[in-house]
């Protein structure tokens, strides 16, 4: 059954669960590091805004606005190490999250796969998908927890344990392309791509990983960009925006 639409809106929700992606990069606005308070408030009022739809919200962020673990590891830290101070990161940028959201009246819990009682409650499947029955937007910290691997395979992994009906990724441009469309003016945008797309063109929608994981439990990908305000309800209406893969 569709969600119902907010007031003032006549449209509807295709989707009763959802998981948002967003990378630590989406909090940067116009600051060359770390979190514009203007566009963290802007993406919490529109998260605020879909879940007028009655639709349960998990987001998943990551945090390369402050620190990425695989570009420190390049230039000779060890990954693992690197990868944990990148979790790190992801906790601060959960924690800003939730408190734009909370000043736009939002009920939420940040739930970290690495534990830190002060700040956020520890990771439990069961409890995560209770706060998403009451209302609450759960926002998922610290990635898998574990080393060498991305908070895209995090937000594929957490999408397939709260059941959610699709995994919306959050970037800088239009969906996916066959060139950087930043650097290549005639680079072709996919409308839709096959798992098996993904992976055989080597497209940098999300890691392998995170693909195979989407892939062997048919949960469908929609790559939109962030930057354009309202695309975040344009994708929950089911608006063909960005590339779906699925």
């Amino acid at each position: 059954m569709s969600a119902p639409s907010p007031a003032g809106d006549d449209r509807k929700s295709p989707y009763k669960r959802i998981l948002l992606k967003l990378s630590g990069e989406a909090l940067l606005g116009n600051v060359p590091y770390g979190i514009d308070p203007n566009t963290i408030d802007g993406i919490a009022g529109e998260v605020k805004e879909i879940q007028a739809f009655g639709i349960e919200i998990g987001i998943v962020i990551g945090g390369g606005n402050i620190f990425r673990g695989l570009a420190e590891s390049a230039k000779g830290m060890d990954r693992a190490q690197a990868d944990y101070m990148g979790m790190l990161a992801t906790c601060m940028n959960a924690l800003a999250l939730q408190d734009a959201l909370e000043r736009q009246g939002c009920k939420t819990r940040v739930m970290s796969a690495i534990e830190m009682h002060q700040v956020a409650e520890p990771y439990i499947r069961r409890r995560a998908t209770r706060h998403l029955e009451k209302g609450r937007i759960v926002i998922f910290a610290a990635g898998t927890g574990n080393p060498y691997f991305t908070t895209d395979t995090a937000a594929a992994l957490r999408a397939t344990e709260i059941h959610a009906d699709v995994l919306l990724k959050a970037t800088k441009v239009d969906g996916v392309f066959d060139a950087d469309p930043k650097k290549v003016l005639d680079a072709k945008k996919f409308e839709t791509l096959s798992y098996i797309d993904v992976l055989n063109r080597g497209l940098q929608v999300m890691d392998a990983t995170a693909i195979s994981l989407c892939m062997d439990n048919r949960l469908p990908i929609v790559v939109f960009n962030l930057t354009v305000r309202g695309n975040i309800k344009r994708v929950v209406c089911g608006d063909e925006i960005g590339t779906w893969v699925r």
